[in-house]
């Protein structure tokens, strides 16, 4: 995470305001496309846990090869849309400098180059996450980190035009990454081993689980990257810098959280796939808890303390990056509550009427964003309509998981609602205090931080979990210090 921020820094330093802007709307543009590799990659990752979940290693087998196989024929299809409507989009739409016009095709290639790759790699990751191999992630998550780090750096050097040069350093990376995952889940599991199989049953549960997840993810890819492209055309390529700094530490952010919430994942779909809801129901309670507190250990600080984060980061500071920065963390604190209530609904695989529902409401970001731009209203109210509707989407998600799983709503209210409401606004009186009593510098920022990290964690441990969960925290503390 410190890495990723890091080089942020340099990337933006060395490519300009203009070409990191221009790097970020075409990446974005592309980055709808991966609206294909959510569902498929959900569903893939769903039915393989449920088969190891079942016992079953023979239908796994099946489940993987069907995998590949729909997999080859997505991207071919991605890759004609990509070279037709995205070369068109590009050249005729989105607003972009003439004297960067080559570098943004460069991006544009590079980038829907390493989505096919990722979407062929994807049955692979799966076997990764459904085995609950987490181990493996912190390697390769050091490997990758360095790889960027070498490419980064290596901008500083460059002779010819950075943009193209960090572009296909990206995709080469990518590659790297691909193969050695690849390699990893051949040696280990039985499964990984492609056959030319296609069961039309496994075809069409997974086609047909994903289609209805592709419904639900069209909602946030609106949300977010067509967002980045009304801004582009609203207000230029300087706002989409700004929202591009912004996703940057948000990204950073929710990348060291949602490790801990991709290795309860699998416990959840196979404690359904055993008939043991008991236990699901307190792994979807207890996920959503500790990767939102685990979220506001970050929040608070940068909340507070966003413009002296970002002058230490970039030195100069773009217009809007401080209230992007802050809006998109307060919007991520909303997707994350209830976010593991979510595997539990795609572990029973009714999820149509669901993803109906939060598609229906989910879209209206975009819709409603296009007209507040259109009667002259601020960049910043994007993240405000965000914030509203997907609170409400929170309260949507819950009825269905008490239809299809029995969940009982004023549970979800009493166990993890009311804790994480309660925690999130007593966190916020240290950092008020000390906001009022200091003044704006790095000192405030140090303090902050210190300070706001020991309060909530404490508050935490005393308001946000239950007698059991306080008494196996106090004693794994006190194994790891010895104090035992």
């Amino acid at each position: 995470m410190i890495i990723s921020l890091y080089t942020s820094r340099i990337i933006l330093q060395m490519l300009g305001v203009d070409n990191y802007g221009v790097y970020n709307v075409v990446g974005g543009f592309v980055g709808m496309f991966t609206i294909l590799i959510g569902p498929i990659s959900g569903a893939i990752s769903r039915f393989i846990t449920y088969g190891l979940g079942e016992g079953d290693i023979s239908k796994v087998k099946i489940i993987f090869s069907t995998a590949v196989n729909v997999q080859i024929i997505l991207s071919l299809i991605l890759l004609l849309f990509g070279e037709t409507f995205g070369i068109w989009f590009l050249n005729h739409k989105l607003n972009i400098p003439s004297e960067s016009m080559v570098g943004a095709h460069w991006v544009l290639q590079c980038s829907l180059i390493a989505i096919i790759i990722g979407m062929l790699n994807m049955p692979f990751s799966a076997c990764i996450i459904a085995h609950e191999k987490m181990g493996i992630y912190a390697y390769m998550s050091i490997i990758e980190v360095g790889l960027k780090l070498v490419l980064v750096l290596s901008l500083i050097i460059v002779p010819f035009d950075k943009l193209i040069y960090f572009s296909i350093g990206v995709l080469t990376n990518s590659i790297i990454m691909r193969i050695i995952y690849n390699i990893y889940c051949r040696k280990k599991f039985k499964e990984c081993k492609y056959e030319f199989v296609f069961d039309k049953g496994i075809f069409k549960e997974i086609t047909g689980f994903a289609w209805w997840t592709y419904l639900g993810n069209t909602a946030y890819s609106l949300n977010t990257q067509g967002v980045a492209m009304l801004m582009n055309i609203f207000f230029g390529v300087v706002i989409n810098t700004a929202k591009g700094i912004a996703m940057q530490v948000e990204s950073a952010v929710l990348s060291f959280v949602n490790t801990f919430t991709t290795a309860f994942s699998p416990q959840i779909i196979k404690s359904y796939a055993e008939g043991n809801k008991e236990y699901m129901f307190s792994v979807m309670e207890r996920g959503s808890k500790f990767s939102f507190y685990l979220f506001l250990l970050f929040l608070i600080p940068l909340e507070f303390e966003a413009r002296t984060v970002l002058q230490l980061w970039l030195g100069e500071v773009p217009e809007y990056s401080v209230s992007f920065l802050q809006m998109s963390m307060l919007c991520s604190a909303t997707i994350m509550i209830g976010g593991p209530f979510l595997q539990g609904i795609s572990a029973t695989g009714t999820i149509r009427n669901y993803q109906i529902a939060m598609t229906l409401v989910g879209c209206m970001v975009f819709p409603l964003t296009w007209i507040a731009y259109k009667l002259g209203g601020s960049p910043i109210v994007f993240y405000w309509i965000f914030f509203c509707i997907y609170n409400i989407l929170i309260w949507i998600r819950m009825i269905f998981v008490r239809k299809l799983l029995g969940y009982p709503l004023h549970r979800f209210t009493r166990q993890v609602f009311f804790p994480i409401l309660s925690c999130a606004l007593i966190s916020l009186l240290p950092a008020i205090c000390i906001k009022i009593l200091m003044a704006d510098n790095i000192l405030r920022l140090f303090i902050m931080t210190g300070v706001t990290l020991i309060t909530t964690s404490l508050i935490v441990l005393c308001c946000g979990m239950t007698h059991n969960e306080r008494n196996f925290v106090i004693t794994k503390a006190r194994t790891i210090f010895h104090l035992a």
